[in-house]
């Protein structure tokens, strides 16, 4: 809801009913005591100081359709008009995107008391690069695309994949949200993804380091943490969690971050659904992991894991 919607909506409304100069005023109190608590001096920056997420889904949304012109981007798209569509649409969503990222470096800059001045040039910088990197970043999504399409017998076409399959979406906001993610926006990289996760149920954090041909069949459920690593041509299943097995903690009791705490899963692996792979360990090239296996020990090349094998202390799982 946008401030102008407020403000329409407040001409219809009965404030008395609601006693809201009471609430407003307590609301106040809540957010100054907040402030004060957290060393924020109220009325300091006189606006906004983080990220929109309304405005990153709308610059996801228009990054997709520039993309894809012709199959995310508007329904009256003719392929005559498709370059102009794409520089159009890529001009508005990359100065609102340096806009967004102003705001995290300047953010951040606050937070370490650096000097807020010195963010500009960097972050025209970076969104320069991220422009620059689209062109890469649409082959690696073809091949996505077209492993999502081989992937599934249930599949009549790569368009099909490309507009309906929830892993496709997920992959492409990956994509977008691990560049931000390196390159120093990690809150904008993070919005990014959990948009992804609100629409798709597919949670895959930016830091996960993922290859090209990458699969998610049906989805739902998928946990991909934020260490990660994942090879070529590896195909998921719905309600797989790639997690850690343990967070160390410092001297204080508070979590350490930072470490390679995910799997690392090799090229042309498989792993059915409602498998939990825990931990640094490694899954091999060409290994299967089969449906609902609970796993905690690195399997080598080449092994088909599954609960019978696990109970049998297969040579795998040696």
């Amino acid at each position: 809801m946008s401030v102008s919607d407020i403000s329409d909506a407040s001409a219809d409304n009965r404030a008395g009913n609601w006693q809201l100069q009471q609430i407003v005023s307590q609301l106040r109190e809540a957010r100054d005591d907040w402030r004060q608590r957290n060393g924020r001096v109220s009325g300091e920056l006189g606006g906004r100081e983080l990220p929109s997420r309304a405005a990153m889904r709308d610059i996801l949304e228009a990054l997709c359709g520039a993309l894809f012109p012709m199959r995310l981007g508007p329904v009256d798209l003719r392929e005559e008009s498709e370059d102009f569509y794409v520089g159009h649409t890529l001009d508005v969503a990359l100065n609102a995107l340096l806009a967004q990222a102003r705001l995290e470096l300047r953010y951040v800059a606050r937070q370490r008391g650096d000097e807020v001045s010195a963010v500009e040039d960097h972050v025209t910088r970076l969104i320069q690069e991220f422009a620059a990197a689209l062109p890469t970043m649409r082959v690696l999504l073809d091949t996505d695309v077209l492993a999502a399409y081989h992937g599934d017998p249930a599949a009549r076409s790569v368009d099909e994949v490309l507009l309906c399959y929830p892993g496709v979406l997920a992959v492409i906001h990956h994509r977008l949200a691990h560049h931000l993610y390196r390159a120093g926006l990690p809150l904008l990289a993070r919005i990014s993804s959990e948009i992804a996760h609100s629409a798709t149920g597919i949670d895959i954090h930016p830091g996960a380091q993922i290859g090209g041909s990458f699969f998610i069949d049906h989805g739902t459920g998928v946990v991909i943490g934020e260490t990660a690593i994942i090879g070529e041509r590896v195909r998921i299943y719905q309600a797989v969690t790639l997690g850690a097995k343990r967070f160390p903690a410092d001297e204080d009791g508070q979590l350490q971050k930072g470490h390679a705490r995910h799997p690392i899963v090799e090229d042309d692996v498989v792993i059915y659904a409602g498998a939990t792979i825990l931990g640094r360990i490694t899954i091999g090239k060409g290994s299967t992991v089969g449906g609902n296996v609970w796993l905690t020990r690195s399997v080598p090349a080449g092994c088909n894991v599954s609960q019978a094998n696990l109970l049998q202390k297969d040579d795998c799982l040696k």
